[in-house]
């Protein structure tokens, strides 16, 4: 059977939940590989709509296993608060349908307040982060000083652990300002947190590999989006993990040969949240109404998106890192009304084109969009399932973007609900 991997082909916000929620269906097991509850996806099933940051969009799906694999930070206080509002939404979450890896990190709160203090400085340039210590958790995993899902089961290890962390953020924390940590409280919280996230631990890279071994389908899924990868996206106003499709192996604990398919999401226009680059953003009308139409503000921090027109540079730049298979193009009814559409073909920098977005930050800063104009459409495209529903100049649209990136459509997304999405490649298929 296929295994598929989800990822987000720009700065995120592209509509992940919905595409995985709709794969779903016919997958078997559904995992989280990187990122933490920065990431947001909204659902709409039935007309009812579901809010995700950290479990996986799966979840939501009865009959399914989701997993929360190591490459992911947890926040557990977060966990818990997320499992009761879907649980009060009708949603059944059990150790059988839910499991977290042992070996994830934690999000402590230390790590937020770490997170905001640096944020708040004004002596550097901010990084836009959402402050909710995501960055931190990462650098105590690379920093070998991370307190462990399996951590959590042993007293005397926690404190171990917990001593090793706080030598170190004690020490930060007085160069910001901030109050030395109270041991006694985190560790308090810390054992009274345990047994709700001990219950859904488990040997998530073990249980995978049988999975796969017994031939059942699993659904990879990603957060945030390629430009936000820590390597390859536009550094350092990226996010602190890869987002590319490469990490869905090593955040998961499966080899990367189990992986069949990656599907690249990719929104029909373009947006970001917070600081960086933008080379084909509007500060005009055009992009004030595709932040209006496109109801662009963020799941998780309600901060309004940067909009801009469709850049292929830079998400055929993202479907070679990730080695996009198809995308799934999302929003398309958007784009409804416009009389005349742009799309970012190459990059002016210094009196050069470009056909890449260069790594030097500088650089990235001083590259404006070279445009191809196409004509719009008047008719509606919202809801439509089928090409036969679409107007030819959408068609012609999105026969474009395919040429310029050099990657098919394999699903097309008409609205938020999930059944208006045209199939064009199934994913799943062997």
């Amino acid at each position: 059977m296929a295994n598929v991997v989800v990822v987000g082909a720009q700065w995120g916000d592209e509509g992940k939940g919905k595409i995985v929620d709709w794969l779903s269906e016919r997958a078997d097991v559904i995992a989280r590989f990187q990122g933490g509850h920065n990431a947001g996806h909204t659902l709409v099933i039935d007309g009812k709509v579901f809010k995700l940051s950290l479990l996986p969009s799966g979840i939501v799906r009865g009959g399914k296993l989701s997993v929360i694999g190591n490459g992911v930070v947890l926040d557990p206080w977060h966990l818990v608060k997320e499992i009761a509002i879907l649980r009060e939404q009708g949603v059944e979450i059990t150790p059988e349908t839910l499991m977290i890896a042992e070996n994830t990190p934690l999000i402590l709160p230390i790590h937020g307040e770490l997170d905001r203090a640096r944020e708040d400085q004004t002596s550097v340039a901010k990084i836009g982060t959402t402050g909710r210590g995501i960055g931190p958790a990462y650098e105590d995993k690379v920093g070998r000083r991370s307190v462990r899902v399996a951590d959590l089961a042993d007293d005397a290890t926690l404190e171990l652990r917990v001593d090793r962390a706080l030598v170190h953020h004690d020490a930060l924390r007085r160069g910001l300002g901030l109050e030395p940590i109270d041991r006694d409280a985190l560790l308090a919280a810390l054992r009274e947190i345990a047994p709700s996230v001990l219950e859904y631990a488990a040997p998530v890279w073990k249980v995978l590999n049988e999975k796969r071994k017994a031939g059942k389908r699993i659904l990879f899924e990603g957060a945030q989006g390629a430009l936000l990868d820590i390597d390859f996206g536009t550094y350092p106003f990226v996010t602190s993990s890869n987002v590319i499709a490469g990490q869905a192996a090593t955040g998961t604990g499966i080899g990367p040969g189990s992986i069949d398919f990656v599907l690249g999401i990719v929104k029909a226009y373009t947006t970001r949240v917070g600081e960086g680059p933008f080379p084909a953003e509007l500060n005009d009308a055009d992009g004030q109404r595709l932040g209006e139409r496109g109801h662009e503000f963020g799941t998780v921090t309600g901060r309004k998106r940067r909009c801009g027109w469709f850049d292929a540079v830079l998400v055929r730049q993202t479907c070679a890192t990730s080695g996009v298979n198809g995308i799934a193009f999302t929003k398309l009814d958007v784009l409804d009304g416009f009389e005349t559409l742009k799309i970012c073909t190459g990059y002016e920098l210094d009196g050069q084109m470009l056909e890449y977005l260069p790594t030097a930050a500088d650089q990235q800063a001083r590259c404006t969009p070279v445009y191809e104009e196409m004509p719009g459409w008047s008719e509606s495209t919202e809801g439509a399932r089928s090409w036969a529903e679409l107007p030819a100049n959408a068609i012609k649209y999105v026969r474009r973007v395919e040429e310029l990136i050099g990657c098919p459509v394999a699903l097309l997304s008409t609205s938020p609900e999930r059944e208006d999405t045209i199939l064009v490649t199934d994913p799943f298929a062997d």
